[in-house]
């Protein structure tokens, strides 16, 4: 399957079955002329939702109850649907892009989409379904600010999947703490694989920022031009070694814990 039919039919589709499925193996020989999507469709009963304020994910002492820790997993599952579907939503905007961006972003999609998998396998043993709670918009708002693949790296690589290098890990020993471990190695999982994709993010940063700025500047400059600042690149704190381990330099850890 050609890359661009790919990404078309997870933004065109209906079905969460077609949003996730993986083609096992494709080309990008004919990625056509740049297509900017709207809005993804979404399966009946998986629409975006108007957030209200009191929608805030239960608090980390509420996790002994296995529905707050259900709701927690409904809300990061329609996180990675929305990166899944911005992940496409990319492939389509930039077909001039870089080969090796391009796989990149593809097979960060693949993962993300086995990412809705397992948090789907986790929700269905706590007792609730995806799509039984209100879903948001939330990434998808920041895909008119993807101007170029500088942007889409520095809102989602650099920003989102790593604030989720402290997110996840947190909320993976909150779980454990409680007695669930099950959901404790899928917050894991989910951190391994966010520190492959923020490298991705670095690497491609370093490539592709002009080189009379420095790493940091380009992305925050990037950033300037969007709704978003660098303070939404970190969690309640800012978690060091699997920045490191992504490649990120100590100097920029350090600016983060700073701000």
């Amino acid at each position: 399957m050609e890359l661009r039919e790919w990404a078309i039919q997870i933004l065109s589709s209906d079905t969460l079955e077609d949003k996730l499925a993986d083609p096992g193996e494709w080309s990008d020989d004919f990625p056509g002329a740049p297509l900017v999507w709207q809005e993804p469709a979404r399966p009946s009963g998986m629409g975006f939702s108007r957030r209200a304020k009191e929608d805030k994910l239960p608090s980390f002492q509420e996790h002994g109850d296995k529905d707050k820790r259900a709701i927690c997993l409904h809300r990061f599952a329609g996180h990675e649907l929305l990166a899944v579907e911005i992940m496409a939503f990319t492939l389509l905007a930039f077909p001039d892009a870089p080969k090796g961006f391009r796989r990149g972003v593809a097979y960060t999609l693949r993962e993300e989409q086995g990412h809705v998998r397992l948090y789907i396998e986790q929700m269905n043993r706590l007792g609730i379904k995806f799509g039984d709670l209100p879903l948001y918009k939330h990434f998808w708002n920041h895909t008119p600010y993807i101007q170029t693949p500088l942007h889409y790296i520095s809102i989602m690589s650099l920003t989102f999947e790593m604030a989720n290098l402290d997110f996840a890990p947190i909320y993976g020993k909150s779980f454990a703490h409680f007695g669930d471990q099950e959901s404790a190695n899928l917050m894991a999982r989910i951190l391994k694989d966010e520190i492959s994709h923020v490298k991705f993010g670095w690497n491609w940063l370093e490539s592709l920022r002009d080189k009379d700025e420095t790493a940091w500047d380009a992305w925050e400059k990037t950033l300037a031009t969007t709704l978003l600042t660098p303070k939404r690149a970190k969690g309640f704190y800012v978690n060091e070694n699997p920045r490191k381990d992504a490649n990120i330099p100590q100097e920029w850890i350090d600016k983060l814990k700073s701000l």
